[in-house]
C-alpha cells in the first residue's frame, strides 16, 4: 500500500518489508507450535498474522465511530487506556491525542488539563502519559503500530500497569 509516498505508514522510521511493513515469522513459528496451539485450546487451527477470514468478518466495523460509546464506559468507571507509538503515521499520536482530548464525558475538563508526564519503565522514559480517572493517554517512545514488537518491554510494562491501576503520572 502506498498511500503516504514512499513512507512505511506504520513507522515512518523504517523501510516497508513485507505486505505488513513488520516482520511476523517468529509469532506465527511460535504460534503454531502444537504445544502453544494445545495449551490455548485451539486444536489444528494454523495461526496466519493476517487472516482473510477474519479481515472479511471485521469489514462491518471498518471506520465506524466508537467515540459515541466509550463516553459511557468512562461514566461507569470502566477504565480506558488509548496508546499510539510516536512513529506511527496511520493510527498517529497526535490523532488520537486530540480525539480523546475532545471526547465529551464529565470528566472531559479535568482530563484536557492535566499535565503530561514521563511514564518510567526501569527508570527510563519509555512514553508520555496523561491521565485523569479512568481515561490514560500513552505515546510511546521509539515505537511504530505495533508498540509490542518495537518496545515490548515497554508494551508489557504499560498493559501490566494499566490492568493493576498502576497506569499513573510519575512526576
Amino acid at each position: 500500500m502506498n498511500i503516504a509516498g514512499n513512507i512505511n505508514h506504520y513507522d515512518i522510521r523504517k523501510k516497508c518489508g513485507g505486505g505488513l511493513c513488520y516482520d511476523f515469522n517468529k509469532v506465527e513459528t511460535f504460534l503454531n507450535l502444537k504445544t502453544v496451539r494445545e495449551a490455548l485450546g485451539v486444536g489444528d487451527l494454523e495461526f496466519v498474522s493476517c487472516s482473510g477470514t477474519v479481515y472479511n468478518a471485521m469489514l462491518e466495523d471498518w471506520m465506524k465511530n466508537l467515540e459515541v460509546g466509550i463516553p459511557a464506559l468512562l461514566e461507569d468507571g470502566i477504565k480506558l487506556l488509548v496508546y499510539a507509538g510516536e512513529y506511527d503515521l496511520i493510527c498517529n499520536w497526535l490523532g488520537n491525542s486530540r480525539w480523546v482530548d475532545a471526547m465529551n464525558w464529565s470528566g472531559q475538563k479535568e482530563f484536557t488539563a492535566s499535565p503530561t508526564t514521563p511514564y518510567l519503565v526501569d527508570s527510563e522514559e519509555a512514553g508520555i502519559l496523561k491521565s485523569h480517572g479512568p481515561l490514560a493517554f500513552l505515546k510511546v517512545k521509539d515505537a511504530g503500530h505495533m508498540v509490542p514488537m518495537d518496545q515490548p518491554k515497554a508494551a508489557l510494562e504499560m498493559l501490566k500497569d494499566w490492568m493493576q491501576g498502576k497506569l499513573v503520572r510519575t512526576s
